[in-house]
């Protein structure tokens, strides 16, 4: 329990600095790293009540009150708060923080909540609480890292099999539902996403799986990632060709191939979230490409697919040692074809350490 420990008091120091007087946190990634409680999203409300000084209470539906007392909260002397079904859940919550004057608020409550806490504490000013919660698990910690290694080796191990299912005459949706069984057959707890966009879709980046028949000698990009049991995301991507594709898509894979390695082989503790995505653009642009690619090149990741740091321009951001995140550059050409390559990758001393290790070359299969 230290570590959990230590990311509330880290919690509380952060959100004083801020100059804030609490944090009130709802279901989701937030709470879930706070205190381990992977509580579900109701129209009822749970929520974290963490003063910056004073006692943290965690406030639940009566009925919800045997789960939250099976995760790590009663360890980690965590009140526990539950209200029954004519009570007010919102007065609960101001009424253990009478003297605050601002407080942060975890960026994914819902709007409903958001209100009736503004109506129910009208004086107190409220903030986002995502910059205080980022500012914690941006940089991953060794038993974080260890978790995002074996999500990666998940996924790795699910690409290692595509050739079992990925072949002509067989429709996009048919090889997305034997990936999603693969996912949780080889480590994850659920699936969160499966892409398999096949010839024209390809040129895509969020293609939706659909009914079409993949054809002889066209690429399909396959996007896939799942959430582990202990919380943490994966999200790897690797395009293949069902035969020999186009020449020219062959010229422009090989242009692709460089510009991730350019990016990884960019990444260093001190350099910017922003050179690293103009490395893989150079090199895209260079081939011409660049116009091409139209996302930025990563996200970061941990108990979300999506989180801090984003490797964009306009970025400056320093990357630090155990900080986590993909490097995705693709190219898209509406209309004829597109491909993408997808590693985690996290920033160590000397530079960057791939989570995922499949090939990178173009695999036909």
């Amino acid at each position: 329990m230290t570590g959990a420990l230590d990311r509330l008091d880290r919690a509380r120091a952060t959100a004083a600095r801020a100059g804030l007087d609490a944090l009130l946190i709802t279901p989701g990634a937030a709470l879930r790293y706070l205190i381990g409680y992977d509580a579900i999203p109701l129209e009822r409300l749970t929520c974290l009540v963490l003063p910056v000084t004073g006692q943290a209470t965690l406030v639940v539906p009566e009925l919800e009150a045997p789960a939250a007392l099976a995760s790590a909260v009663g360890d980690l002397g965590v009140d526990l708060r539950p209200w029954a079904e004519t009570d007010d859940p919102v007065e609960v919550v101001a009424g253990l923080i009478p003297g605050a004057r601002r407080v942060g608020l975890d960026d994914q409550m819902w709007a409903e909540k958001v209100l009736r806490l503004r109506a129910a504490m009208p004086a107190v000013d409220q903030r986002l609480a995502g910059p205080i919660i980022s500012e914690l698990r941006v940089r991953k910690s060794p038993e974080e890292l260890e978790a995002l290694r074996e999500a990666g080796a998940a996924t790795d191990r699910v690409h290692a099999r595509m050739g079992e299912w990925l072949r002509p005459e067989r429709t996009e949706a048919e090889v997305a539902r034997d990936i999603a069984a693969a996912i949780v057959a080889e480590g994850h707890a659920r699936v969160d996403f499966v892409i398999v966009a096949s010839g024209l879709h390809s040129a895509s980046p969020h293609h939706e799986t659909s009914d079409r028949v993949i054809e002889r000698g066209e690429p399909v990009v396959v996007d896939i990632g799942g959430t582990t049991a202990a919380g943490y995301c994966s999200d790897s991507t690797r395009t293949y060709a069902t035969g020999e594709p186009p020449a020219q898509f062959v010229a422009a894979y090989e242009a692709l191939v460089r510009a991730q390695a350019a990016a990884v082989g960019h990444v260093a503790p001190g350099v910017s979230a922003e050179s690293v995505d103009a490395a893989a653009r150079d090199v895209l642009a260079a081939a011409g490409l660049g116009e091409y690619f139209i996302h930025r090149t990563g996200h970061g990741i941990g108990m979300e697919t999506h989180e801090e740091p984003y490797i964009v321009a306009g970025n400056v951001t320093p990357l630090e040692t155990g900080m986590a995140f993909s490097i995705e550059p693709g190219f898209y050409l509406p209309g004829r074809y597109g491909a993408r390559i997808e590693d985690i990758v996290v920033v160590t001393a000397t530079g960057a350490e791939r989570l995922n290790h499949r090939p990178r070359e173009l695999v036909i299969l």
